[in-house]
């Protein structure tokens, strides 16, 4: 429903970076270039793969379970007949899509828009009986939020701190998608990422001591976007500048603030022609490592018996944050850098079941990421990162030989990208059992049909 006549009034135009970020946003109906439209269409098969293989983990089960049991509602849980609120949908959703690592990247802003925007704008869209279009354009609009959140709070510094940058600046790009669909204002837009910025939340200590709370980060960014438009929808004021005011999400929640990130280029740059489509199961940090290995194997035919030892040079934030033992757990698994440089060329880093528990416990696997070094920083890398991402792998043989392989900008970011039928071709390895085949079309065919028709496609029942 659009924002009630007034609500903010004049004196609610602060003329902040939000408010101007909120007002270019709000204009976004029926404005979107079709060359968009057809990338938010990529972005969505992309996440409905992720949600359709991670919908059978336990932890999106347990995340399932909770959001079914606030009680019914009129939205579609993947893989289940029952229906939710779209807040609780889309926290099922956002769970099942990002809970195996292989959903979409914002590389430079570090973070997986499509997990949080995708499930929101299918919740709301379904919830309202939205058009395609206005579905699309919904996509696009989040992915544009969460993109400019993400770099204006300074990625590197955020990250480093110890917060998760997809469950933080998420929340924005799931109520810009949201109040898209519910025509907010630019006045209500504003006032619900002014809501947002009080319900960011989410930290990295997952790296360090495990769990499955990271597993809910996008849903949690999900279902508080929802909240945060449906309440500016309902007259509810958030901070007039909840992103770049002096207490703002992007000045509290790191040691570098670059809040002039959040309108830079308005309307020339988009984030939605950025993103990564994973090729791995692996957290993106370590694909271009993942890349050169394979590269080095295929090319020169290389077994785990040949290695004597591998050397990898990297990123800083890889040296930091993805140096772990991978065979302790799935998580641990997705992000070490060593196991993943085993796994490439002992097993196949494309194909989820890689990090299946019994898969990760093979000593094979132990014994090969014994002989990997941890990663050394590299400036070279850090001076692109995470804008294009990149590594340098040297692979020393039993017999002396030294092979290398540097990549970067690595396969599936927008440096080379995957097309539309490699797109396909993940979604129907990962949806094979669960999801009809033909989404992919009935997505692409969505700017001539309405939301409903995807979302009917989808249901269990």
């Amino acid at each position: 429903m659009p924002v009630r006549p007034g609500h903010g009034g004049p004196e609610h135009d602060t003329g902040s970076r939000s408010a101007e970020l909120a007002g270019f946003l709000s204009g976004l109906h029926g404005r979107v270039d079709p060359a968009h439209m057809a990338a938010a269409a990529n972005c969505v098969i992309d996440t409905l793969g992720c949600i359709a293989h991670g919908a059978d983990q336990p932890w999106s089960r347990a995340g399932a379970r909770h959001a079914l049991a606030t009680g019914p509602g009129a939205c579609t849980v993947v893989g289940w007949p029952d229906r939710a609120s779209p807040a609780m949908a889309a926290f099922a959703n956002g769970a099942a899509a990002h809970a195996f690592e292989l959903d979409d990247v914002h590389e430079e802003a570090v973070n997986h828009p499509g997990v949080v925007v995708v499930p929101a704008a299918l919740a709301v869209a379904e919830e309202l009986d939205a058009s395609g279009p206005a579905f699309l354009e919904a996509v696009v609009a989040g992915y544009e939020a969460m993109g400019r959140a993400g770099l204006a709070v300074g990625p590197i510094s955020h990250m480093l701190a110890g917060f998760h940058p997809t469950s933080m600046s998420g929340v924005f790009g799931a109520a810009a998608a949201a109040g898209h669909l519910r025509r907010l204002d630019a006045a209500g837009l504003n006032h619900a990422f002014g809501i947002a910025a009080s319900l960011a939340s989410g930290t990295m200590e997952f790296t360090s001591s495990g769990g499955m709370a990271k597993r809910i980060h996008a849903a949690r960014a999900a279902e508080g976007g929802i909240m945060a438009a449906a309440l500016a929808a309902q007259g509810f004021e958030g901070a007039r500048d909840g992103l770049a005011g002096r207490y703002g999400f992007c000045r509290v929640f790191t040691d570098d603030p670059q809040p002039e990130r959040l309108t830079e280029r308005l309307g020339e740059r988009w984030m939605i022609d950025e993103i990564t489509v994973k090729p791995y199961a692996a957290c993106s940090d370590v694909h271009a490592m993942i890349q050169a290995t394979s590269e080095l194997v295929a090319a020169h035919g290389v077994a785990a018996d040949q290695i004597d030892r591998i050397t990898v040079d990297g990123p800083t934030k890889a040296a930091e944050l993805n140096d772990m033992d991978g065979t302790q757990s799935v998580m641990a698994a997705q992000y070490s850098a060593r196991f993943n440089i085993a796994a490439a060329v002992l097993a196949d880093p494309a194909d989820p079941s890689t990090y299946h528990p019994d898969r990760i416990a093979d000593p094979a696997l132990a014994a090969l990421q014994a002989r990997v070094a941890t990663t050394v920083p590299d400036p070279v890398f850090d001076a692109t990162y995470a804008w294009k991402q990149g590594a340098r792998v040297r692979i020393t043989l039993t017999d002396g030989r030294v092979l290398e392989r540097t990549v970067h900008g690595q396969r599936g970011s927008m440096h080379d990208p995957l097309s539309d039928e490699e797109i396909e071709r993940k979604f129907r390895m990962l949806a094979r059992g669960r999801l009809d085949a033909a989404i992919p079309e009935v997505v692409r065919t969505l700017p001539e049909r309405t939301a409903a028709y995807l979302t009917r496609r989808l249901r269990s029942d």
